[in-house]
């Protein structure tokens, strides 16, 4: 099989440059939530993969912004001014844009990202995931979309998704959207073999 070009850079060079990652402006109310936060962010800086974020300096979103900035790599957060009282009460890490509301933040993050990735979240989290998964069966984009499922926290709502299959509201094909994992490093290999599948074929 011939490998294509892009795909030969692509494994010279890594699978990604920078994720997308949607998560809360809490920290859950399980360490494990934090935990893996930072774990991921671990994982991003061992890949040399930069940080595409919500800009917020607490919860979840300051655990792996602090943790990405720390081991080197570029963070980039991009928040609502209207936020700024809420998500920033801390030291911000790397870059932060300031954007006028929601719409604009989640055009600005999916336009700098190569991947998203969702942490556990509130209803915040979730929208942006359940946009950025729309898009993608609506061929708007094609990047991969990662769900970290950790302690099962969104074992629901993928049994959601495969209900909406077995009722006839989501197509097989689209319900492969989403690649699930209960750790960092499970999630991300599963992302990186898809990335090289689409190159390859």
């Amino acid at each position: 099989m011939e490998v294509s070009q892009e795909a030969k850079v692509m494994e010279s060079k890594g699978r990604f440059k920078r994720i997308c990652v949607f998560c809360g402006s809490k920290s859950g109310n399980k360490k494990s939530f934090a935990e893996a936060a930072v774990e991921l962010g671990k994982q991003l800086v061992e890949k040399n993969i930069d940080l595409v974020y919500g800009g917020g300096s607490v919860g979840l979103m300051g655990s792996i912004s602090r943790t990405v900035f720390d081991g080197g790599c570029s963070v980039l957060g991009i928040i609502p001014t209207a936020l700024l009282p809420n998500e920033i009460s801390e030291e911000t890490y790397g870059e932060v844009i300031k954007v006028a509301d929601m719409h604009e933040r989640k055009s600005e993050m999916a336009k700098h990202a190569d991947a998203f990735i969702a942490l556990p979240g509130g209803y915040g989290t979730m929208e942006e995931l359940m946009e950025i998964i729309a898009y993608a069966q609506l061929k708007i984009h094609d990047k991969p979309v990662g769900l970290l499922n950790v302690d099962g926290y969104y074992d629901d709502l993928l049994t959601l998704f495969d209900k909406g299959v077995d009722q006839g509201f989501i197509d097989d094909h689209a319900r492969q959207i989403v690649i699930a994992g209960e750790t960092a490093v499970e999630l991300l290999e599963k992302m990186e073999v898809m990335i090289i599948f689409r190159l390859y074929i």
